[in-house]
């Protein structure tokens, strides 16, 4: 396993993460004793951070979390979220934030965590989560309960907005750096280096178009981008090798970017994921991809209020 530097933090993270919504059966119902097998493999395994919400699954992922990782708390950093909650509740009031947190420490069995994320911010009320979310997580760093503090979201032109105004330790983005996307280079990553906030990265395999398996019902993207997958599976057939191992060593590769958040909660996922850590891109793949799919990059859908989405200039 490899690590890098956390911004300005003294958190030197893998570069891959475990992402633990999959916990919650996000995707698919999951085995409880086989998600603990799929932790502790990880840790073992040189992966020293992992990401979790009491979105996911409606607090059963921080839940089933809490539970795996008794009595190895201090072999890791834990991250949690806070403002987005079950059933399509949004809530960035100070005084939700600051009751989200104790919530979360208690599922999770730990009394503070390394970072505390304000969730998928282009869902709030911009003011609110400028002048009560972000004082929120402010104030439970000065108190102990979080040791850094930033947000997430999927507007990655909103989060550089955003993170030009307020002052945060990192920016977990999604979506927007992988075989398909790569915006986050447009600014975020300027901004970081300028700001000095830390970078995080998740969905490299983009709700699984970069992978084998089915493209899900629910997954937004347009039409022509799902459609991409067959292509990109048999391309990567004639070398011999995975799409998903080669969208996953791809995004890992970004030097800017400290820790790719992947979905796990199978010990079978943690292995094909970790083994990925070592795997190399066969010569001449990436330049045969990025032709195949320029018809399709950045072709990204919208999520959030509608005024929290900046188009591509």
């Amino acid at each position: 396993m490899n690590y890098r530097r956390l911004g300005r933090t003294d958190l030197d993270v893998s570069i891959l993460s475990f992402g633990a919504s999959p916990l919650g059966d996000v995707f698919d119902i999951t085995d409880e004793a086989e998600g603990a097998r799929a932790v502790h493999y990880a840790i073992d395994h040189g992966i020293n951070f992992f990401d979790v919400a009491p979105f996911y699954g409606d607090t059963l992922a921080e839940t089933r979390l809490g539970k795996a990782l008794k009595g190895r708390r201090n072999d890791l950093f834990l991250a949690t979220k806070c403002g987005r909650y079950g059933n399509g509740v949004f809530d960035f009031s100070y005084d939700r934030i600051m009751r989200s947190i104790d919530e979360s420490l208690g599922r999770l069995q730990t009394d503070y965590v390394d970072l505390l994320t304000v969730h998928d911010i282009e869902f709030g009320d911009r003011a609110q989560v400028l002048n009560e979310a972000l004082p929120a997580v402010q104030k439970i760093k000065e108190m102990g309960k979080a040791r850094y503090i930033g947000f997430s979201g999927l507007p990655v032109r909103y989060l550089a907005q955003i993170a030009r105004e307020a002052e945060v330790d990192y920016v977990l983005s999604w979506g927007h750096y992988n075989l398909l996307e790569d915006e986050i280079n447009d600014e975020l990553v300027p901004l970081s280096k300028e700001r000095g906030f830390g970078l995080m990265n998740a969905a490299p395999l983009l709700q699984r178009i970069l992978s084998d398996a089915p493209v899900p019902v629910w997954q937004n993207s347009p039409p022509e981008v799902k459609d991409v997958q067959p292509k990109l599976l048999a391309l990567c057939a004639e070398y011999g090798v995975a799409l998903s191992d080669v969208a996953l060593r791809y995004a890992l590769d970004h030097p800017d970017i400290a820790t790719t958040i992947v979905g796990m909660s199978e010990r079978g996922q943690a292995e094909r994921n970790i083994r990925a850590v070592d795997f190399r891109i066969p010569d001449g793949l990436p330049d045969r991809i990025s032709e195949l799919v320029a018809p399709v990059k950045n072709r990204m859908w919208f999520e959030g209020k509608p005024e929290n989405n900046i188009p591509k200039p």
